[in-house]
């Protein structure tokens, strides 16, 4: 299998040793060389970074890299293998393990994340702003309106497959970069992220999280979730926090955790 897993980055990182996994540079256009492929060759959205993030990447590599299966990934965030190590590189799952899944199933996902307490739509309601959800809802309607069943069912779910994290075959991922950036280019004509901070001005990323599930779930796709793995440490107590006060009082998410 000729499987290519971008692991989308903005800095110089350790990255994981098997070839099957592709470091690539997302938002280089006009920034320094950080030793890593960037997407700002060929065919590319590179520009769009601030706005779109990892999916800059997903562009680049729809447009311009040759596979047979394509993933997506994050610098700090992998889907995790069975490898029992201490060290958190060990434990990235590898080319052998991802063949054997791909063999069983349509796509690999990573484990859903579960909000108990609120719905997908409640959540982003809470968390960024609902006006442009409702807005790719509305251009759904108009050009899938095939698709508006699953999405108002996926996003009256209490939980969904976060982070753009994925590995699908190529005539599928060819079927999923072609409909989720029509919908995101038709509701970047019509939204202004400019007027937001940065954090909230990734908007198209946030939303195409949702979309993902709305794609698979109409599609009728089979799928098998995968553990991921943080490289990174998250900060619980902030993040609970946030949550908390976007829920009770209205304080939208201004940064990662």
């Amino acid at each position: 299998m000729n499987i290519k897993i971008i692991v989308a980055t903005h800095k110089k990182y350790q990255m994981p040793q098997d070839n099957i996994y592709f470091p690539l540079h997302v938002g280089a256009k006009g920034k320094e060389n950080i030793g890593f492929v960037g997407d700002n060759t060929g065919d590319n959205i590179s520009g769009k970074n601030p706005y779109f993030c990892e999916l800059t990447g997903l562009y680049w590599a729809w447009k311009n890299l040759d596979y047979d299966y394509l993933g997506l990934v994050h610098y700090r965030r992998h889907f995790k293998g069975k490898t029992k190590s201490n060290d958190k590189f060990e434990r990235i799952i590898k080319g052998n393990e991802l063949e054997n899944l791909l063999k069983q199933t349509d796509i690999i996902l990573p484990k859903k994340r579960h909000y108990f307490i609120e719905t997908l739509y409640s959540h982003y309601e809470h968390t960024h702003y609902i006006k442009d959800l409702e807005k790719a809802k509305k251009i759904l309607e108009e050009k899938y309106p095939d698709y508006i069943n699953s999405f108002n069912a996926v996003l009256n779910r209490r939980f969904g497959h976060m982070f753009n994290m994925f590995i699908m075959k190529k005539e599928l991922a060819d079927n999923y970069c072609s409909f989720i950036f029509d919908i995101l280019f038709e509701l970047e004509k019509q939204t202004n992220p400019a007027q937001y901070n940065k954090y909230q001005a990734r908007l198209y990323g946030y939303i195409s999280e949702l979309l993902l599930d709305v794609w698979i779930e109409q599609n009728k796709l089979k799928y098998k979730e995968v553990p991921f793995i943080n490289m990174e440490k998250t900060n619980w107590l902030k993040k609970g926090g946030s949550f908390l006060k976007a829920k009770f009082f209205g304080k939208k998410y201004d940064g990662s955790f």
